[in-house]
């Protein structure tokens, strides 16, 4: 299967914070010539049986997934967990307890817009959320942007859902050892997803990658929608580094927000383990 291989391994449906639906992702997905594919919704596996099967119409090999957010140096960062058995009752049950503080967090958002006179915000968002369990800030940005409040979603991050912004609200996630090991323990592995999105010092960055592997991570995203050529390269770098295998994903969530469309990304370089290769007895 090699590096050459055109595996997206990163994106949403309607199930958490994107537009689409699994059908129709896995249709995009084939068009667009995925060879290899994972639904990863937030912390939800919900979806996953409808991936599979939409995949298997279309021809299109595929891997369970999900992405777990978790606090890790007061920062959120995101594991993504691909390959396992999306109805152990671990992972399902502690999706579910990360998934459980989305609402109260939602209705303090929206108490904080109310008081800068964005009144009904949380109602607003609720119109964008196919799953009110995972109410996220994209779904309030979608919500600004539509009633004429910001001109797109970045504008709505910028002024007000971002630190130290009236409708931010900080969220308590899982542990990073809690989230590999409901991964691990469901057979699946584990992954940090777009790593310079954090923008961790080189110390944070370091604990964060010796932490992951510590407690059976096993690869990390080199090759991502949000990151940029050099920072393939840094990370490719960093996945010899610490001996991680190499992942690929767009983390494409709608035709509309999307910079990267499904399996458009570049290949991963030649000298990384592609993480398909670990996972080829459990690709379905």
């Amino acid at each position: 299967m090699g590096c050459m291989m055109n595996a997206d391994l990163h994106c949403h449906s309607v199930i958490s914070d994107g537009t689409l639906t699994p059908e129709a992702l896995a249709e995009r997905a084939k068009t667009n010539g995925v060879e290899l594919w994972a639904l990863t919704d937030h912390d939800e596996v919900g979806g996953q049986d409808r991936a599979l099967a939409a995949a298997r119409a279309q021809g299109l090999p595929y891997l369970t997934g999900t992405e777990i957010s978790v606090t890790f140096a007061h920062q959120t960062v995101h594991i993504v967990g691909l390959g396992f058995d999306a109805h152990n009752s671990g992972l399902v049950e502690g999706l579910r307890r990360t998934r459980g503080g989305r609402s109260e967090r939602a209705q303090e958002m929206s108490d904080g817009l109310a008081k800068v006179g964005i009144r009904n915000a949380y109602e607003g968002a609720l119109q964008y959320v196919g799953n009110p369990e995972l109410i996220s800030r994209t779904h309030f940005a979608r919500h600004l942007v539509e009633t004429g409040v910001c001109s797109d979603t970045s504008e709505v991050f910028r002024k007000y859902l971002t630190e130290g912004k009236p409708g931010y609200v900080p969220h308590r996630w899982a542990r990073l050892q809690e989230a590999v090991q409901w991964i691990t323990d469901a057979g699946g592995i584990a992954i940090i997803a777009h790593p310079a999105r954090y923008g961790f010092t080189p110390n944070e960055e370091y604990a964060l990658f010796s932490e992951f592997k510590a407690h059976g991570g096993r690869g990390v995203e080199v090759v991502t929608g949000s990151h940029s050529s050099p920072e393939a390269v840094r990370y490719a770098e960093t996945a010899l580094e610490f001996k991680l295998a190499a992942s690929r994903g767009s983390d494409f969530h709608s035709p509309d927000e999307s910079r990267i469309d499904l399996g458009t990304l570049p290949y991963l370089p030649g000298q990384l383990t592609p993480v398909w290769e670990l996972l080829a007895d459990r690709i379905q």
